[in-house]
């Protein structure tokens, strides 16, 4: 089954240093080793999101995210593994699961009669 990491943290905080991004780039390296990783991205911070709505049939983008919060999606990690508690092994090597948070939900499939 698949779940998607999706990776919050403030985005206030100064940007990941040489020795932290080791760590991201080790526990990629294991989820791939373990045939879990399926894919995985960093985003560029909310000011460059852009939010779309339909109203009246119109798109409107607007800048920014959805809603302001504390913590922000910072990127996410889409992994294949048989079940949540092996999910949340995965969220908990995160390296920052200790001042962000990791939210681990599955991914729908959809059988498009193909």
């Amino acid at each position: 089954m698949q779940y998607m990491l999706l990776i919050y943290e403030d985005e206030s905080n100064p940007p990941p240093d040489e020795a932290e991004m080791g760590k991201w780039f080790a526990v990629t390296e294991e989820m791939k080793k373990a045939g879990v990783h399926v894919s995985g991205e960093a985003l560029h911070p909310t000011s460059a999101a852009t939010t779309v709505r339909v109203k009246s049939g119109d798109a409107v983008a607007t800048d920014g995210p959805f809603a302001e919060t504390r913590e922000q999606l910072g990127g996410f990690y889409t992994i294949d593994v048989p079940n949540l508690d092996g999910a949340i092994e995965w969220a908990a090597k995160m390296p920052n699961a200790h001042k962000g948070s990791i939210e681990v939900r599955p991914v729908m499939v959809f059988d498009q009669g193909g």
